[in-house]
């Protein structure tokens, strides 16, 4: 059975700092679990086929000129339908100082009602954000996640390969680091992977022979992140004899998580082989791909073309 996250009533209350109109004992400690939100416009005009209780309503401006424009049995009628319903909180925007029946019926019914002087639209889209990340399907992996060139890169492999040590190779030459060991990895949308670091090892390294070590106090705030979008993975494993690694790079392989596919590629480690530079070269070349630019597919044709010309 899939595990279920949630969010408090509370925490997106102090989030968006709204204002508590009508509020319980408890209410604060309400479960969010739905990341839509509804405007039950269609609701109050007399449409009750499909509602969802446990989704956030928010009233904007629609939907209050439309109440005031109703008569006051009619107005009523369609707020005392909607809160009956107890939903689990009712947003008013504009800041709009709400009708004497939806305080009311909010207060008979124990529906949190609350407001924020937001517009409805720029309000619905940070709050389905915040939502969508809060509420996302996650998995904690053990791994790396660096920022190298404004991308997020994943390192993988068995312990002891030198995760670590090539991530702070990276934060010396100016990149930043988001996770190590423990890296949490959210879905928030169905192209986009997030990982942050659990907030208890957040920031810290472990280096073997020497001991954990806080990144940013060493290096400076600039040298760590709270959280990046994961646009690649590189998989570090120990260099095997007679084992046949990628040459040219014409196929990009994939690594599965939460069900993404993210572009993936194995680099061999040896004594010697700067890893750090490596991963550098790695990071400007998919970026090079994703405008357009394919150096391995590129030399191809050249190949091609030349094969051509002399058998011709």
């Amino acid at each position: 059975m899939a595990e279920v996250y949630f969010i408090t009533l509370g925490e997106l209350i102090d989030k968006f700092s709204l204002k508590e109109l009508v509020i319980s004992e408890g209410d604060r400690d309400r479960k969010i679990s739905r990341k839509e939100v509804n405007r039950p416009g269609l609701y109050l005009a007399g449409f009750h086929e499909y509602f969802y209780s446990d989704r956030i309503q928010i009233l904007g401006k629609t939907e209050y000129e439309y109440l005031e424009h109703l008569s006051e049995e009619e107005r009523n009628r369609s707020v005392r339908t909607l809160m009956e319903k107890r939903p689990v909180c009712v947003i008013l925007t504009h800041a709009r100082v709400p009708l004497p029946i939806t305080m009311s019926c909010a207060e008979e019914f124990g529906v949190p009602l609350l407001i924020t002087p937001e517009e409805t639209s720029y309000f619905m889209a940070r709050l389905i954000s915040e939502l969508n990340v809060a509420l996302a399907d996650r998995v904690t992996t053990h791994g790396v996640l660096v920022e190298v060139y404004g991308e997020g890169v994943l390192l993988l492999g068995d312990s002891g390969v030198g995760k670590s040590e090539t991530a702070i190779d990276l934060v010396k030459r100016g990149h930043r680091l988001i996770a190590d060991d423990a890296v949490e990895i959210k879905r928030v949308s169905d192209y986009t992977l997030v990982g942050s670091a659990p907030e208890m090892i957040r920031h810290y390294v472990e280096l073997r022979g020497i001991g954990v070590v806080d990144i940013c106090r060493l290096f400076g705030m600039g040298a760590v992140k709270e959280t990046e979008k994961i646009e690649m993975v590189i998989k570090l494993e120990h260099w095997e004899q007679g084992k046949n690694y990628e040459r040219l790079g014409i196929d990009t392989e994939y690594h599965e998580i939460l069900g993404i596919k993210v572009p993936c590629f194995t680099i061999p480690v040896r004594p010697g082989r700067n890893l750090a530079l490596i991963i550098e070269i790695a990071t400007m070349n998919m970026r090079q791909k994703l405008m357009g630019f394919n150096t391995a597919e590129e030399l191809n044709q050249r190949i091609m073309r030349q094969l051509g010309g002399t058998e011709e």
